[in-house]
């Protein structure tokens, strides 16, 4: 078994915590709200980047060096994501989870 870092386990942690906060927030908060919500455009940059999220965690969770462009694109999925909720508005805990993420994401890419 690999030995996990401590800057990777917090990365995976953000990339779930991630996952999570998009795929409820569209599912949820986006369905009901509507309008802008559910424009098709914002509603897949939600859960692509719920996806990524998961894909990211998963490659460090194997212990392969590959999650080093997981990683990247990740960190700019979830800006991406981040500038859109943000736009939107009334999304600010998906606004945050996406930043933190993010900004884990860049670290473990390095």
């Amino acid at each position: 078994m690999h030995q996990m870092s401590p800057e990777m386990q917090s990365c995976i942690d953000e990339c779930l915590r991630c996952h999570s906060v998009c795929l409820s927030t569209a599912m949820n908060h986006c369905l009901e709200a509507g309008g802008q919500h559910v424009e098709p455009g914002h509603f897949r940059l939600m859960i692509a980047c719920a996806e990524i999220c998961r894909t990211a965690a998963n490659f460090m969770l194997m212990g392969t060096d590959l999650h080093k462009r997981t990683c990247t694109v990740c960190a700019e999925v979830c800006e991406e994501c981040a500038r859109s909720c943000e736009q939107i508005g009334d999304m600010q805990e998906c606004v945050d989870a996406c930043r933190r993420c993010a900004e884990s994401c860049r670290k473990m890419a390095a």
